[in-house]
């Protein structure tokens, strides 16, 4: 229902397309609080002793409804007569209004062919109109039931959250885009979110802080499935004592399923220390638990620690924190030195801690954040305070991610820079003109950056042309592949040299262009006529120096059946056929060993000589 548009003309005006995404919101709170309205009438029908009429358990539903948003709920009758408040919110309830809204919000910004579509402010502010119409509607209906709404929660934050994921509806529409920033934000700021580095860098930190966290969230559930399994008598038995027919044990099953995130939370921060509370005078920690509890009968709860000091059991609770700081530097190292990257294209330790840290301080506010609305006030008295304490799990979190993921990050990035045989990447050059991506994991192209990298090298004139000790000089293993780049004195190749020397200046000494205070690898061509001999041979030996040892080691010279004309006269298709004789071109630019015995060596001035 949310996906198709209503029944409008298909040339719209803006008014008609606002009006359109206006009542995808409706429609997305109207589906919400029916579906839950439908399980709520279900279990009031098959009640054998039901406490209401209809209306009654509709007002149930959509107080319920609201609790999924994050409103608070008081419950008047009580048996001190005061009224007692529910603060605590099943996190699993809000999945399903938080993904209607976003979908609304997503269909309603999305571009359609032949239609027109409201801009994105207008998609967000329609749909986040249409849907909290419904929310106040549903918070008046429930003024006489036995859960009222607490007014000031409908702002906050009811309508938070309902704009919160009408706003990432709207981003996934336009493709999920980081950045342009508004033009009101710093322009510091603008700049650096303009830049390529920054994006990869940030996108690596929230992605290790996402995995920190959930690293830590899977951990305190783990930590409540053991406690259930050892405690799982006690859990029965609360279980069957709170009702006697299956519609009342089923919505206490469902009640419970809907609470697990809850209680995976409240796990998550008795690992990290600072525990939870169980009523104003009681809190479990993995030191044991201190004071008198006020746990009402339910089969979750039947996972808290029993009173008295703490068991090494009870201390290896602390290992949760301690694997996602791991997993939080395990995700940024894969970024910041990926396996098959050079050397130049891995992040400095500076910038590595600094991602890391970044990455910690993200994990440390989403556990401040989703604790906070993991616990709240079940009643006046005791149960005022119940469940984990935001403002310490937060500090928490960061303190244990930062303080052992930041120096397992570095040590991480020094163990992934090691070749096998515990040897050590060596420190390679990124190739000119690359772009760093971050330092991707499996990067496709890794492999061709070493190579172009490697060859590089040699067009560069490192180590091409180079004396026989050039290797020894430079540590760098010879090629090979190319034998005729010993530079050995007994080779009988020939040694080019550059353009100067092929104009008719004297060779460098040892063949080697770096000698001549005056060559430059990017230098100029003669300004003489292309088809000059000395022109044809400087050009020669430059494609052969910018090849990298690729191309055969033959002269340049001109064809015996144009050696005796003259050089204005030579016919346009001759001049395609001076670079290189006709055996090579069929054998792919490889010369062998009968012709290089023919090969006559070069002259004095480097030049190539005739055979």
């Amino acid at each position: 229902m949310t996906e198709r548009s209503p029944m409008l003309p298909p040339e719209r005006t803006r008014t008609l397309a606002l009006a359109s995404a206006f009542l995808r919101g409706v429609a997305a709170a109207g589906l919400g609080l029916g579906s839950l309205a439908v399980l709520v009438t279900v279990f009031w029908i098959s009640s054998p002793y039901p406490d209401s009429g209809p209306g009654g358990a509709l007002r149930a539903a959509a107080a319920v409804w609201l609790l999924a948003h994050g409103a608070e709920l008081v419950r008047p009758d009580t048996l001190s007569g005061v009224p007692a408040p529910v603060g605590v919110v099943p996190l699993l309830l809000v999945a399903g209004p938080v993904w209607l809204a976003h979908r609304a919000a997503r269909d309603a910004a999305e571009p359609e062919e032949g239609r027109r579509r409201p801009s994105q402010a207008g998609a967000f502010c329609a749909v986040t109109a249409g849907y909290l119409l419904v929310a106040a509607g549903a918070a008046a209906y429930t003024r006489d039931g036995s859960l009222r709404v607490v007014p000031d929660t409908l702002a906050f934050p009811v309508a938070l959250v309902v704009a919160g994921a009408a706003a990432a509806g709207v981003w996934t529409a336009a493709g999920r885009p980081f950045g342009p920033l508004p033009s009101w934000s710093p322009l510091v700021l603008q700049e650096a979110v303009a830049r390529t580095l920054f994006r990869n860098r940030a996108e690596a930190a929230c992605r290790a802080a996402a995995v920190g966290t959930a690293v830590l969230v899977g951990g305190g559930a783990l930590l409540v499935a053991v406690a259930l399994g050892r405690n799982a008598a006690a859990a029965q038995e609360s279980f069957l004592a709170l009702s006697g027919d299956w519609s009342g044990r089923l919505a206490v099953l469902l009640l419970a399923v809907s609470l697990v995130p809850n209680a995976a939370l409240w796990g998550a921060a008795y690992g990290l220390g600072p525990g939870f509370a169980l009523g104003t005078g009681a809190t479990a920690t993995p030191l044991g638990l201190t004071g008198a509890p006020a746990v009402p009968h339910f089969p979750l709860l039947a996972a808290a620690p029993e009173q008295g000091p703490a068991t090494p059991l009870n201390w290896a609770a602390l290992a949760v924190p301690a694997v996602a700081a791991l997993a939080l530097a395990w995700c940024a190292v894969r970024r910041a030195a990926p396996a098959d990257a050079p050397r130049a294209q891995v992040w400095s330790p500076r910038e590595t801690a600094l991602v890391t840290g970044l990455a910690a301080l993200g994990c440390g506010a989403g556990t401040a954040l989703l604790t906070a609305v993991a616990g709240g006030p079940l009643g006046s008295g005791a149960l005022a305070a119940f469940g984990p304490v935001w403002w310490l799990a937060g500090p928490a979190a960061l303190a244990w991610t930062a303080g052992i993921g930041v120096p397992a990050a570095l040590l991480l990035r020094l163990w992934r820079l090691r070749e096998r045989g515990w040897a050590w990447r060596r420190d390679a050059d990124a190739p000119e003109g690359a772009e760093d991506t971050g330092g991707a994991e499996g990067d496709e192209d890794a492999e061709d950056v070493r190579e172009g990298a490697d060859v590089r090298e040699g067009a560069d004139g490192n180590d091409a042309d180079a004396g026989p000790g050039a290797a020894e000089e430079t540590g760098k293993p010879r090629r090979w592949w190319a034998p005729w780049r010993t530079g050995e004195p007994g080779d009988r190749t020939v040694q080019e040299g550059p353009p100067g020397s092929a104009a008719g200046g004297p060779a460098p000494a040892g063949g080697a262009p770096e000698d001549d205070p005056g060559f430059e690898p990017y230098d100029f061509l003669p300004t003489d006529p292309w088809h000059e001999k000395e022109t044809r041979e400087a050009r020669w030996a430059s494609l052969k120096r910018g090849s990298g040892g690729l191309m055969a080691d033959f002269p340049a010279r001109i064809p015996a059946a144009l050696r005796s004309e003259e050089t204005s006269e030579q016919p346009a298709d001759a001049k395609l056929t001076d670079a290189e004789p006709a055996d090579a071109k069929s054998t792919g630019a490889k010369s062998t060993g009968a012709e290089r015995a023919d090969a006559k060596p070069a002259d004095a001035d480097g030049r190539g000589a005739t055979p």
